[in-house]
């Protein structure tokens, strides 16, 4: 089992930057691929980006590359999520999850994640 608590949502002006994290809870969160989605009101949630278990392959979504970068501290139990020259677009509620593993090539499946945490609102204004 792993609990997942995000923090680092707020509001910012278009430009700005906003970092997040996720902490989980458990022994075992090295073993976890771990993700980050969004969901605008009125959507469905999407996939931002992703890290592998070792942090060694890392995905982002093309909306996102270039501006958001997911990293891990295995020995914090933490992911964090960059995310820098924030856009209007970007304002969704953001979630963590967690998987143990992904099936070939769907790292960007929500099915793919066992595990979410409550997400934290991210507002940016124009």
């Amino acid at each position: 089992q792993v609990q997942l608590v995000e923090s680092g949502g707020g509001l910012v002006q278009a430009g700005g930057s906003l970092r997040l994290s996720c902490a989980a809870s458990g022994r075992t969160f090295s073993s976890y691929n771990m993700g980050w989605f969004r969901q605008a009101p009125g959507k469905e949630r999407a996939f931002v980006a992703c890290s592998s278990w070792s942090g060694g392959s890392m995905y982002y979504a093309d909306s996102v590359k270039g501006r958001f970068t997911i990293s891990r501290d295995n020995a914090k139990n933490t992911v964090y999520l960059q995310m820098n020259s924030l856009k209007p677009e970007d304002t969704a509620v953001y979630y963590c999850a967690a998987g143990l593993t992904w099936l070939s090539g769907s790292y960007y499946k929500p099915s793919e994640y066992g595990y979410w945490g409550q997400g934290t609102q991210v507002t940016v204004s124009s």
